[in-house]
């Protein structure tokens, strides 16, 4: 039996029976000198070497290993159609590949995207031919170009500081599935839990006129159906639940959803809650919630960008649930569908980003692949109710357009008016361009710590990093400090933040009074420890790069599940 690596269904938001998975060996061509176009190597011919997928060539996984800059990279795999898809669609799908792709089938170009973080897919049916094809993918990537996302990956030959190992090309699972001529290309489910009800807007292919029905179940129950017909493309909906049952932190709390067409069935869930804001502070399912963050940065020691397993996804979560976070920032990297199914699943809130690190922001040109991508990065996540806001933007400059920026929240509230937004985190905020304010400090002092945020207590504005220009010195409270600590604890030479501690319980003293500055804030909605586990080469992780905790799990659980002043009343 072939081991196929990251072998399971990756999409749990729209799940089909007939699928296959092409992760594992393909050919391979290191195009450093991105002259492969001109070699005609979408044609097939030329490929001497050999890669695992999903697993970028710099990555142990990948069998390179390879860190070095690379223009391109090229792919090639020879696919087979069931013999029982014949009469219906076949659709390419590639989990994320950065940065600029082409794919190339039989020798035909099927399509291209531009973007690193999110999925996308084609419509290969018209160029497969009987028996075997060939199926060809390019990926260029210029992260040193200052026009593309490029989050935490470096921009010089070596990892440093809080800049690690680049991805390049694919990094997410490519798989093919089969669709009816008439079927369902996406889904948009939007909870009310006041009205106890779920509204649905069903995207068809080739369908106009036809039936769509819904039916929604909680562990099992019926708990009520829908019926719509297919306007300009899409079916939309209400249905009223029988029964409401919220999602919960720590508990989840899943309804199941099953779509049906004439020609089609997909199966889905969602997340009956709902998201605010008052006085600053997030609201929850009607209630205020002091968000215990850590910072998930989302990277592997064997696979980089690219989890090993499902289970390893999964264990990270468990993992900071264990030491007493109620969620994270998923910070500078767009995660993986099947890791938001699994933070659904566990009550786990996040925020979602993106990877805006690399963009020279002042320079127009970088929003035109940046815009687009997030735009896509909305449409794909948005029915994950685990997520509770978007904050596309992290520590930028004041050299960055304002214009633009507030462009980005107003784009953002038209897509999804249903989550929060915070426009640039920790830094630059822009007027009207966030629904709270939060601010990043890495003092390792912590009763330098508690008076520097004393301002806030009275509502005045303090000024962190002198980033925010006299004109934006309008926020009186952040809602909470999402990125602080960073305290370095190893027994290797290590960066981090400040001074290291002198000793083990010298570093815990120090990250529970810094924690507790903030507990006791009476003005703060809640924190984001940075950070959840080492990355290469820094080292401030509460747990190791290879997920070995390095503090007793106990006191961490009393550190960051103590009670907040915003609790008390």
């Amino acid at each position: 039996m072939i081991n196929i690596p990251r072998s399971e269904y990756p999409r749990p938001q729209m799940r089909r029976q007939k699928w296959q998975n092409l992760n594992g060996e393909w050919d391979y061509v290191t195009d450093k000198g991105r002259s492969g176009r001109d070699r005609a190597l979408w044609n097939g011919e030329g490929f001497q070497e050999k890669i695992i997928v999903p697993f970028c060539r710099e990555s142990e996984l990948s069998g390179i290993g390879d860190k070095d800059f690379c223009a391109a990279v090229w792919y090639k795999k020879e696919i087979e159609i069931p013999a029982d898809w014949q009469g219906n669609r076949v659709l390419l799908h590639i989990g994320a590949c950065d940065f600029y792709t082409e794919v190339w089938v039989n020798g035909v170009s099927v399509g291209n995207h531009t973007g690193g973080y999110v999925s996308f897919s084609f419509d290969i049916t018209d160029a497969l031919k009987e028996g075997t094809n060939t199926l060809v993918i390019c990926a260029d990537d210029d992260i040193r170009s200052g026009l593309q996302a490029s989050g935490k990956q470096h921009f010089r030959y070596t990892s440093e500081g809080c800049f690690y190992t680049r991805t390049t090309g694919i990094w997410q699972t490519v798989w093919l599935e089969c669709v009816p001529q008439k079927y369902i290309s996406n889904l948009r489910i939007v909870p009310n839990l006041k009205n106890k009800s779920v509204h649905m807007e069903i995207e068809m292919q080739n369908a106009e006129g036809d039936m769509v029905t819904a039916a929604t179940y909680f562990e099992g129950q019926d708990m009520g159906q829908g019926i719509a017909y297919v306007e300009n493309g899409k079916a939309c909906m209400d249905i009223f639940l029988k029964e409401a049952h919220p999602w919960e932190l720590g508990k989840g709390g899943l309804y199941d959803l099953k779509i049906r067409t004439a020609d089609d069935y997909v199966e889905s869930y969602f997340g009956l809650r709902s998201v605010g804001v008052k006085d600053g502070f997030l609201v929850l399912n009607g209630k205020v919630v002091y968000q215990r963050l850590v910072l998930d940065q989302g990277f592997y020691p064997d696979g980089i960008y690219t989890a090993p397993t499902e289970e390893a996804l999964i264990a990270d979560i468990t993992r900071s649930m264990d030491i007493g976070f109620n969620g994270a920032r998923l910070h500078q990297k767009v995660f993986e569908p099947l890791f938001l199914y699994h933070c659904d699943r566990l009550g786990y809130m996040v925020w979602g980003e993106h990877a805006n690190w690399g963009l020279d922001l002042a320079n127009p040109g970088a929003w035109k692949t940046f815009l687009p991508e997030w735009l896509e990065i909305l449409k794909r996540d948005f029915n994950h109710p685990a997520i509770i806001g978007w904050c596309p933007l992290n520590e930028t400059h004041v050299s960055q357009d304002p214009v633009l920026v507030k462009m980005l929240h107003d784009m953002t509230k038209a897509v999804d008016p249903t989550r929060l937004y915070i426009g640039a985190s920790g830094w630059t905020h822009v007027k009207k361009a966030t629904d709270m304010y939060d601010l990043h400090h890495y003092e390792q002092n912590p009763e330098t710590f508690r008076a520097i945020l004393a301002p806030l207590e009275q509502d005045e504005p303090i000024n962190i990093h002198h980033i925010f220009p006299k004109e934006h010195a309008f926020m009186a409270c952040p809602t909470f400090v999402s990125e602080y600590g960073g305290t370095r604890w190893t027994d290797e030479i290590g960066w981090g933040y400040g001074e290291a501690p002198k000793d083990y319980e010298d570093c815990l003293n120090r990250i529970e009074g810094l924690t507790r500055v903030l507990l006791e804030h009476p003005k703060m909605g809640g924190f984001c420890y940075t950070q959840l586990t080492d990355v290469e080469q820094e080292c401030n992780g509460l747990y190791t790069y290879d997920r070995k905790l390095k503090f007793e799990k106990e006191r961490l659980r009393r550190i960051f599940g103590g009670k907040a002043k915003i609790e008390e009343e």
